[in-house]
């Protein structure tokens, strides 16, 4: 059946979307009029003649809309929303319509973009809207069709996600890493299969696939997380975050998006643009869909430093004597048990002389000094490396892994010249220590290497009671 006049009619008035048929021909004499004018580049018109925009504007005739029109504007009728059309196009379609202006004078006959309308009873519409000059009205504009969408509700929603984001309580990253995945192909084709092995033989790379990440956006926790004032601040100062023992952790990372892995999660260390380094925890998603061209990942960082911290100091008096800060007894044995197979292990034990005479006479908090004096003297002897522990009340036991017997006596002879030099700094009883030390036997436990040493001690330490030390 022909298609009549009745019929396109019809398609126009119950179209599901907003349709008005408009004339341009006033702005396209306008138009004529400025370029008669000498006016070329009419965006610095504007600058300079900002109320030729709603010149141009006023010059627009609407001579049609359809029924989709009337009820999303909040028109009873056309005659009502077309007498009333200052209220729909004001304040900030003034930005979008001087864009259409624009993209008209350079000579387009059709425009997309986004920007805002107004109901008769003044509820804000985020609009999409579409023109196109029809090709019958090229020469003088004087036919154009307009359609309108209302995407509010999508610009809500998006706005409501940006919040989330923006105001998520965790630090929270869009990245693209498309250009990191065309250097991934780019290594396959050349016939690589273990990245790690790569990496080892090209260290550089890793710098280079580091630069290849691309941060798209960072909320408003990420700014607070690493001291920037600004988006723009931190994302021109990554080098001063991203440094240092990221590299270490980063490797691990390349290693699993090698291996197909879309999501992982690590912890490490960045810096804040101050310099201060702190403990993250960082989970890496890759966004499903992008699977293939790794354009879309979210990052979630968390500042996991107290815990760290915590960790460490359980972990701290889980080993060590808090009185004195030296190993305790059950760092002693578990050390003892890794070295069972280390061939030349010497043992030194300490015992600290006259402690007891220490606690009836001057108290107990006498006493515990006296312990501290006596660990004080035997950390300045060695560097962090040696094991020494406090294993019992007055009894310390130090483990000398690749020492031989000269080398231990070397020891003992040094830590008995610290004894005198710290009693010149300190008032009351003079501190003495008893010493023993041994050096493991050939296929000797070294438990049994202990006991001789502590033998050894002990008949030092009958030597220095029988000399009045007790």
């Amino acid at each position: 059946m022909p298609k009549t006049t009745d019929h396109f009619e019809s398609l126009f008035t119950y179209a599901p979307i907003s349709l008005w048929e408009e004339d341009y021909s006033g702005i396209k004499l306008f138009f004529d009029e400025l370029r008669s004018r000498g006016i070329m580049d009419l965006n610095q018109h504007f600058d300079t003649h900002p109320a030729d925009i709603d010149t141009c504007m006023k010059r627009i005739k609407v001579l049609h809309v359809n029924n989709e029109t009337l009820r999303m504007f909040g028109a009873k009728s056309e005659k009502e929303l077309l007498t009333n059309l200052d209220k729909v196009f004001r304040d900030e379609m003034r930005e979008h319509f001087r864009t259409e202006l624009l993209t008209l004078w350079q000579g387009e006959i059709n425009w997309s973009g986004e920007g805002i309308n107004y109901t008769l009873d003044g509820r804000p519409l985020n609009i999409r809207l579409n023109w196109k000059i029809l090709p019958e009205c090229s020469d003088k504009w004087e036919c154009v069709m307009v359609a309108i969408q209302n995407i509010t509700e999508l610009k809500q929603a998006e706005a409501r996600f940006r919040h989330l984001f923006n105001h998520a309580p965790i630090s929270l990253w869009e990245e693209d890493y498309h250009e990191l995945k065309e250097l991934f192909n780019e290594i396959r084709a050349q016939g690589v299969t273990d990245l790690q092995a790569h990496l080892s033989g090209n260290p550089k790379l890793i710098d280079r696939f580091i630069s290849l990440i691309r941060v798209l956006d960072v909320n408003q926790k990420t700014l607070d997380l690493f001291g920037a004032p600004t988006k723009e601040v931190l994302l021109q100062n990554l080098d001063k975050v991203f440094r240092d023992e990221m590299r270490q952790h980063f490797l691990g990372e390349l290693m699993d998006m090698w291996n197909g892995k879309v999501s992982y999660e690590r912890d490490g260390i960045n810096y804040s643009l101050s310099g201060e380094p702190f403990n993250i925890h960082l989970d890496w998603r890759l966004m499903p869909g992008h699977e293939e061209d790794f354009n879309w990942v979210l990052v979630a960082i968390q500042d996991i430093t107290a815990r760290k911290k915590a960790e460490e100091y359980l972990r701290y008096l889980g080993t060590h004597d808090v009185m004195t800060g030296l190993y305790n007894r059950a760092y002693f044995e578990e050390q003892i048990i890794k070295l069972a197979d280390t061939p030349t292990v010497s043992i030194i034990m300490a015992d600290l002389d006259g402690l007891k005479q220490v606690n009836d006479t001057l108290g107990h908090q006498a006493g515990d000094k006296f312990i501290r004096r006596a660990a004080e003297i035997l950390k300045s002897a060695f560097d962090d490396e040696v094991a020494i522990a406090r294993i019992g009340g007055d009894e310390f036991a130090i483990l000398l892994p690749n020492h031989n017997s000269e080398d231990a006596q070397k020891i003992v002879d040094h830590i008995r010249s610290l004894i005198p030099l710290n009693n010149k700094y300190y008032q009351g009883p003079e501190l003495d220590i008893s010493l023993g030390v041994s050096t493991r036997r050939e296929n000797e436990a070294l438990e049994k290497t202990m006991m001789r040493s502590d033998n050894s001690m002990y008949e030092e330490k009958a030597v220095h009671h029988k000399n009045g030390n007790k």
